[in-house]
């Protein structure tokens, strides 16, 4: 057993680390098995070296993003204890992702809360065209919607177009009732709530009335060129070849295309190979597109989703290396080599 003391000298950056109902320190207490008392601006840790070690950097490192202006709640300790638990070195460190908020609205800020996801958001700043890669709840569509927010405010684009393919996940719906725009809008949902997010619904409305924000279904691209416009394409994995292709052939001049999807969730007719996978081996070190694969430590969503990811991918390991195992052909016998 050992103990620290950490002084954080300023009563604001002390309540923030706590957080409300010192529910930071108690997920902290929880997660590394350390007691963490608070007097004023001094936290007393106390337990095994190496995770009371593991507290005092986490602790250090939710001081250094208070301190540069940016918000701290439950999810960054979460992603904190993550990257501890990867090596913590310095370049993990949650003080490694202190580059200012990508969008502010309303009080609330969008920054990226993993190393994966700085390297995304400096990608899509740096390149025209960005790939992001990964399990869900790695906010591939989020930050991105978040990006394409920023550039229409800073009048660096003219237009934002999100674009989906309308695939069903793995389940066939029938004929839906409505108009064109009716059938398809269940599929687009998932953009309007992200672009709902990042604004109020009422400038959302407006600008989409306008045709400033354009939600529309893969197949509407085709013949178009979009010029002064951030073009992102969500659920890429569902694309055909021949769709990924005829989507990154739309981009005009002063635009940008970031391109979603997760590889291990295709809802693509059995025999059709996605377009997505295909892009990603033909296009990976073209210059001026970027790659950015993220894995289950990116996960910003309940700390249960990234183990639920690490479960899928172990059954996908198993079920490989049982199948590989029953191909085998069956080696023939021993010969008899007993003398008669």
């Amino acid at each position: 057993m050992t103990t620290a003391r950490v002084d954080l000298r300023d009563n604001d950056v002390a309540l923030g680390v706590s957080g409300n109902h010192a529910e930071n320190l108690k997920a902290i207490e929880r997660r590394l098995g350390v007691r963490v008392g608070q007097r004023g601006t001094e936290l007393h840790l106390s337990g095994p070296a190496d995770a009371v070690a593991s507290a005092v950097r986490l602790v250090e490192q939710l001081e250094t993003i208070l301190r540069a202006g940016q918000a701290v709640g439950r999810e960054d300790v979460e992603q904190g204890l993550k990257m501890l638990g990867r090596g913590g070195s310095s370049e993990q460190g949650l003080d490694s992702l202190v580059l200012g908020p990508v969008l502010s609205r309303a009080g609330r800020s969008v920054a990226p809360k993993s190393l994966g996801q700085k390297r995304y958001v400096e990608a899509i700043r740096r390149h025209d065209i960005v790939f992001g890669i990964g399990p869900a709840g790695t906010g591939k569509t989020y930050l991105a919607m978040a990006m394409a927010v920023a550039a229409l405010q800073a009048r660096s684009v003219k237009r934002i177009v999100l674009a989906r393919p309308a695939v069903e996940a793995g389940e066939k719906l029938g004929f839906l009732p409505g108009d064109l725009a009716e059938k398809v809008n269940p599929y687009l949902r998932p953009l309007y709530d992200a672009l709902h997010d990042m604004m109020d619904a009422g400038r959302a409305a407006q600008l989409v009335e306008q045709g400033t924000v354009e939600v529309a279904p893969l197949a509407f691209m085709r013949g178009r060129t979009l010029n002064d416009a951030f073009v992102i394409l969500d659920e890429a994995q569902n694309t055909t070849v021949e769709q990924m292709k005829m989507f990154l052939t739309r981009l005009g001049f002063h635009s940008k295309a970031v391109v979603t999807g997760d590889v291990t969730q295709v809802d693509l007719p059995q025999g059709r190979a996605s377009g997505l996978s295909h892009a990603r081996r033909i296009l990976e070190g073209v210059e001026g597109i970027a790659f950015c694969t993220f894995s289950e430590v990116d996960v910003v969503r309940h700390p249960l989703v990234q183990e639920v990811i690490r479960a899928y991918e172990r059954a996908d390991v198993e079920a490989k290396a049982e199948a590989v195992r029953t191909e085998q052909p069956t080696p023939p016998p021993e010969p008899d080599t007993e003398p008669s």
